[in-house]
């Protein structure tokens, strides 16, 4: 098991190289849900935290009011692939929903990009307009390397 401050900067290095990931849910009755979102990560050297720009009107809501956890898995086609398994919560109030947006919007390229292109998200405090923020318990960040060939150097990180 590695340091987070070791894992942390790698994952998010290679996240925000990725950029979209499949995100998974559990509903009510137990269920798996997977969908693609594109969250944005934040490393402060201290704590790793990912927001995510969504809708509170989607089935998203109902699976994570059942069960407040999401797994984020990215893969690209080299195969390096990372992720991170969170705890998420709805921050559906105005001033949070306008520092989503700000931050999403002032995210760094490719991750970055401006909520208003989504059709229903004319501003940050439109109804399906929301944001979810996860914080990971674990974390694994596998270059493509290692998958095929043992090359390379596998991280991990649990709370």
């Amino acid at each position: 098991m590695d340091d987070l401050s070791m894992v942390a900067p790698a994952f998010v290095e290679m996240a925000h190289r990725i950029v979209w990931c499949s995100a998974a849910t559990i509903d009510a009755v137990g269920r798996p849900r997977s969908r693609v979102l594109h969250p944005v990560w934040e490393w402060d050297g201290t704590a790793l935290r990912g927001w995510i720009a969504t809708s509170p009107l989607s089935p998203k809501r109902a699976d994570l009011d059942a069960h407040p956890f999401m797994s984020l898995n990215y893969w690209s086609s080299n195969h390096d692939t990372c992720l991170a398994e969170c705890s998420a919560e709805w921050k559906l109030d105005d001033e949070s929903r306008v520092a989503g947006w700000q931050r999403i919007k002032d995210a760094p390229p490719p991750v970055g990009y401006d909520p208003s292109i989504i059709p229903a998200w004319d501003s940050p405090t439109a109804p399906a307009f929301g944001i979810l923020e996860v914080v990971p318990y674990r974390l694994r960040v596998m270059p493509g390397s290692f998958m095929v060939t043992r090359e390379g150097v596998l991280l991990t990180w649990r709370a």
